[in-house]
């Protein structure tokens, strides 16, 4: 039998790989990589770039490539045979890459080429060795004796705590359901009557976004809405099954994050994870954080004592203020995301994002034929000018066994090879909207829409690079608070009136988005935009306090009411556990950078107002964008980047223009 995730086919065999496969597969390659790492520090390989590349990126590349697939797999179509093979292996991926990082003689030999070749390397090079050198000292490289073993036990421990509290999530979001009457949904739309329809005419709802959303914006009944609410902010809690509680998780990983950063000679976590961002110190994020809240909060206040009006003194509780904020919109603009949703179906809203790419970056995508791991999932390629330039899977629908959420996420990356062989991006996306049902297409409410645009402006950034060295191109190496850039920009096509006309067919009749409805939801754009804003500021500023004030893991609770009380103009119930389920910052690697997403908006505001200048389909200006952005990958350091597209530093009125807060 051969092993799927040994093969050396340009593509994964996703439809072929099995949890058998992984450890024989897993443990070959990670021999073949410690081969390399071997060979590649021996005092006779010379200290050449291409060399290095040649002996070293070759290998590790391979292992990262089926890993990669491994655990994508594990995130779309978990299994518990998968799984257990995906966990079986974890500890000893983990411990090769930790010792890759943290070789004194791999240092070394960075070390010699920049000292050798330093000044003769292309930019993006320089920019390689410039980051390989700092990682390596993040990395523990210059970690000795005890401390070097603590700093690999701690990688160790944290990537089994992190896969831990995911599993936990998913066990606990697919774990819960709720049967109930048709009478009882009273005010939910009807696709979400049919998508959770049973045999005996009953409703199972689940704590899946595309079923949780609707029912907490339309249902009627009030105590189903606070049944499903607490349900949904106690997951993974101690409020839940004591196998899945995340408690014990959340304080480790931080403790464990400050001893690393202890380690380092950092005075806290939050220092580590911004050391290679574009953010130069905790006190300047916290600052930011604190000045956009100052500036939001009486759009926040005025949006909450606007619900509370029209709400005519009926309780608003947490599980209240989506229905009644819904409510208050259909009454104001006088349309629901119900109504919007019916002009969206998921094949034209695909066809209209291709076709804006398209026209934008001159490129042409099409469908074509790969091995994927469930039916619905897609595959296409991106050309130009004859030439395939990169491909991408595309899975939109949520399901049992799949992670929450939306993301891009890379199956291998643009590379000149050693030999000379140029290999192109492959990029997956990936998102949880609600399934087609009854031989009708899936529908998508604006936000789906909106998702979709994001999820897809990372791809362009990891498809569309022109660099050719590993480490640089596409994401890679790009700071982690400039990484939302694109796909915060092209969000911004999804409120053009022009670009709606090619997205939308009502599901029935087929006629586009009637322009009194896109102009109500242009009125609505910036619908409660305060409380929205104050809510992203609370979840940021926590994760910073958490990650930048050692100890504070202790009492994680305590931390997060006290920036509630800081921050939020709205408390929730005592028994919320948000930070229960919050994976971005304990398993997702937003780790004291959750602030990026509206670091990252303010950039995404200010370069969008350029397109707002000169027109949203300037060729032009959509040519600047691709070269002095999207094709630059990591190659340049991000504001670099920004000045270069913009012709000037940033600044914050874009982005408060944009969110109706100027």
């Amino acid at each position: 039998m051969t092993n799927p995730l040994l093969s050396t086919a340009a593509l994964p065999d996703f439809a072929a790989i099995r949890p058998e496969h992984v450890q024989p597969a897993i443990t070959e390659l990670l021999a073949a990589a410690q081969a390399a790492l071997d060979e590649a520090v021996k005092a006779d390989t010379p200290a050449d770039y291409d060399t290095l590349s040649r002996i070293l990126d070759t290998a590790t590349e391979r292992l990262g490539t089926a890993w990669g697939a491994v655990g994508h797999l594990n995130a779309v179509a978990d299994t518990p045979a998968l799984r257990e093979a995906y966990n079986g292996m974890l500890p000893v991926i983990t411990e090769f890459y930790t010792a890759l990082g943290a070789n004194e003689a791999l240092f070394a030999k960075y070390k010699a080429i920049v000292a050798a070749q330093g000044d003769r390397l292309s930019a993006p090079r320089r920019q390689v060795l410039k980051h390989a050198i700092r990682n390596f000292v993040l990395s523990g490289a210059e970690l000795q004796g005890e401390a070097r073993e603590r700093y690999a036990a701690i990688q160790e421990r944290s990537a089994e705590l992190q896969q831990q509290f995911s599993e936990h999530v998913l066990d606990a979001t697919d774990g819960w359901s709720h049967i109930v009457s048709t009478e009882e949904l009273a005010g939910v739309p009807q696709d979400v009557l049919d998508a959770t329809r049973l045999d005996d005419g009953g409703h199972k709802l689940t704590l899946h976004f595309p079923v949780y959303l609707p029912v907490m914006q339309y249902a009627e009944n009030r105590a189903l809405r606070e049944t499903l609410y607490r349900a949904y902010v106690t997951r993974a809690s101690e409020q839940g099954k004591p196998e899945w509680d995340n408690t014990a998780a959340m304080r480790e990983i931080v403790a464990l994050r400050q001893e690393e950063a202890k380690l380092l000679g950092y005075a806290s976590f939050a220092d580590v994870s911004l050391a290679p961002k574009m953010a130069s110190s905790p006190a300047e994020v916290t600052s930011f954080l604190r000045d956009l809240a100052k500036r939001a909060r009486p759009f926040a206040e005025k949006d909450l004592a606007e619900l509370r009006e029209f709400a005519k003194g009926q309780p608003l509780e947490s599980w209240d203020v989506s229905y009644w904020s819904e409510k208050l919109k259909e009454a104001r603009y006088a349309f629901s995301d119900q109504t919007v949703k019916q002009y969206f179906t998921a094949p034209k809203v695909v066809a209209g994002l291709f076709s804006i790419i398209e026209r934008l970056f001159d490129v042409k995508i099409s469908e074509a034929q790969a091995s994927v791991w469930h039916d619905t999932v897609k595959f296409y390629e991106m050309t130009r000018g004859g030439q395939r330039i990169a491909q991408f899977y595309l899975d939109l629908y949520a399901r049992t066994g799949k992670r929450p959420g939306a993301w891009m996420d890379e199956v291998r990356s643009r590379w000149l090879k050693p030999g000379g062989e140029q290999q192109t991006p492959v990029a997956l996306l990936t998102c949880n909207f609600a399934s087609p049902v009854g031989g009708k297409p899936a529908l998508l409410t604006h936000d789906d829409v909106i998702t979709l645009f994001h999820e897809f402006g990372h791809g362009l950034h990891h498809m569309l690079t022109q660099v050719n060295d590993l480490g640089v191109s596409g994401i890679s190496g790009v700071e982690w608070d400039a990484v939302e850039l694109p796909s915060q920009f092209m969000e911004n096509f999804c409120w053009e009136w022009e670009v709606l006309q090619q997205l939308s067919g009502h599901v029935d009749s087929g006629e586009p988005l009637p322009r009194e409805l896109f102009d109500k939801m242009t009125a609505a754009k910036n619908f409660q935009s305060g409380l929205m804003t104050l809510r992203q500021i609370e979840f940021a500023l926590f994760d910073m306090r958490l990650h930048g004030e050692p100890g504070a893991e202790a009492d994680v609770q305590k931390v997060l009411d006290d920036v509630r009380a800081e921050v939020a103009v709205l408390i929730p119930p005592a028994f919320n556990r948000f930070q229960h389920s919050f994976s971005h910052i304990f398993a997702g690697g937003y780790a004291a950078g959750y602030y990026s997403y509206k670091w990252a908006e303010l950039l995404s505001a200010d370069a969008w107002s350029a397109f707002e200048e000169e027109g949203v389909f300037n060729a032009a200006t959509g040519k600047r964008f691709l070269t002095e952005v999207l094709e630059q990958g990591g190659a340049r350091d991000a504001i670099d980047n920004f000045k270069a597209f913009r012709g000037r530093e940033p600044a914050i009125d874009a982005l408060l223009r944009h969110q109706g807060m100027a």
